[in-house]
């Protein structure tokens, strides 16, 4: 969830994946738009995107720091009045907890609002080994927010008690898990949790690959998808299915991978290419459509609107 432009960083191999055949997909939600503007303003793009249960959606601006509102049956989305979000000129990560509470990462902050855009807590990361944090994205579990940081190989962890979100603190330098692998080129990225939050998967567009995290121990090996080298932007986990949007090294779209029970290895089973993104960086999940977003960008500060994509989830009767 994070620039995408320049990747003179990425040093593993090259994507070997093969075209895998699409399957029929059901038709669902018909009424609904296949295409949301999240904003006409000049340079807003686009980053992180969540949506709720009852269909509200929150999509995020790398460009401005804006959040923004919408529902899933209307195609026009509008700012969200989150405060205290003026000197915060990037957000990227957005996810809403169980309270409904809207989290958001940008720069060095992790900001927590209720549904109405009143702040509820600001927590800022340390630097870390390579200097200042820049926080991309987050996942949420009961009893703790974690959160990636593309400058730096570190994850960070803000505990949750009840209704109060405690300090943001440094939790993981994951270069331990690749030691001779340099550290400034690790670039975090996507970050999901399992249902139990006992298992975190993380995106590292350095390494081209996904990594998997014990929040218990902290040991930390490589999600095994035999060959194929898999550096994700945005992620969705949702019980062993992993949807992943990738933007470079591979065709721009989104990547669909069965994972077994541990959450240690899969197969990738789906890759849509076809769609009309627009240099896509993450997405979320609603019933039996996937939200992509289009974030523009690889050409800065891009051209309006500004747009999510909605498409079919082709795996929706195995994953519901």
């Amino acid at each position: 969830m994070r620039r995408i432009p320049v990747r003179t960083a990425c040093l593993a191999a090259t994507l070997l994946l093969t075209p895998l055949a699409g399957t029929p997909v059901p038709a669902a939600a018909r009424d609904l738009p296949d295409r949301y503007v999240v904003s006409r303003e000049a340079g807003v793009l686009p980053e992180g995107i969540t949506v709720t249960p009852d269909g509200t959606l929150y999509v995020s601006s790398d460009g401005l720091g804006t959040l923004y509102r919408g529902r899933i049956g209307a195609p026009d989305l509008a700012p969200f009045p989150a405060r205290g979000l003026e000197d915060r000129p990037s957000t990227l990560g957005v996810h809403t907890d169980r309270r409904g509470r809207v989290l958001s990462v940008g720069g060095a902050t992790l900001t927590v609002h209720d549904r109405h855009g009143r702040l509820l807590a600001r927590r800022t990361a340390e630097d870390g080994p390579l200097g200042a944090p820049h926080l991309n994205d987050l996942a949420v579990t009961d009893d703790a927010v974690y959160v990636t940081d593309w400058a730096n190989p570190v994850i960070h962890r803000a505990e949750i008690h009840g209704s109060t979100v405690g300090p943001l603190e440094p939790w993981l330098d994951i270069r331990a898990a690749f030691p001779q692998f340099p550290a400034r080129y690790w670039l975090l990225n996507g970050i999901v949790a399992d249902a139990t939050g006992s298992t975190l998967l993380v995106a590292s567009n350095g390494t081209e690959a996904v990594w998997r995290i014990g929040t218990a121990d902290r040991e930390v090996s490589r999600l095994d998808l035999g060959d194929q080298s898999f550096g994700a932007d945005g992620m969705v986990l949702r019980g062993r299915t992993l949807y992943a949007v990738l933007n470079y090294g591979a065709p721009h779209g989104v990547y669909i991978a069965r994972l077994d029970r541990e959450l240690r290895a899969g197969t990738v089973t789906h890759r849509l290419t076809d769609e009309p993104f627009d240099l896509p960086t993450t997405l979320a999940k609603h019933g039996c459509r996937l939200y992509v977003v289009n974030s523009q960008l690889d050409e800065p500060p891009g051209r309006p609107p500004y747009t999510v994509t909605a498409i079919p989830d082709p795996t929706c009767d195995d994953a519901r």
